[in-house]
């Protein structure tokens, strides 16, 4: 099981943040109160981690839906980027634009990681379930996509 909850963060209220989105939308934390959030944290539009995790949650979005969830991706990519990605997969959810790393710093998802042998900053793999009051229910850390998307949609269905 790859649930590395960061108990210290487990039952926190998320601060309101505002970023935007595809298909012209603007994410906003507190209009979503109410209902649980997935918000997942990637590395990188069109790379092959990135694209097997956003099609595990594009196979299983009607499931979220139907539990009464909503999924968000999220990485530093351009928006640009971002509908491309989208259209490319088809994904039935949006994806947030964090050029600033403003959601980045808020769930602390920016690890020193070494790509070609060169020590780099970048978005540690992260899953956030934020329940309908606005506190984070579950985080998974340094996920491994297989089987993922699976293992959130459980979690959401038990809350």
């Amino acid at each position: 099981m790859n649930d590395a909850s960061s108990p210290s963060i487990l039952g926190l209220a998320v601060p309101d943040f505002s970023l935007p989105a595809t298909s012209g939308q603007t994410f906003r934390l507190t209009a979503l109160r109410g209902q649980p959030v997935v918000i997942y944290f990637y590395p990188k539009d069109s790379t092959p981690g990135c694209t097997t995790e956003a099609g595990q949650f594009r196979d299983l979005h009607a499931a979220f839906v139907n539990a009464g969830g909503s999924v968000w991706g999220i990485s530093r990519d351009s928006l640009k980027s971002h509908e491309s990605f989208k259209a490319k997969l088809d994904l039935p959810f949006e994806l947030i634009c964090d050029a600033d790393e403003q959601a980045c710093a808020l769930f602390d998802v920016i690890r020193m990681k070494t790509l070609y042998g060169k020590q780099v900053r970048g978005i540690e793999r992260s899953t956030f379930l934020i329940d309908r009051q606005g506190r984070v229910a579950r985080a998974w850390r340094g996920v491994k996509v297989d089987g993922h998307a699976a293992e959130v949609l459980a979690a959401l269905q038990a809350l």
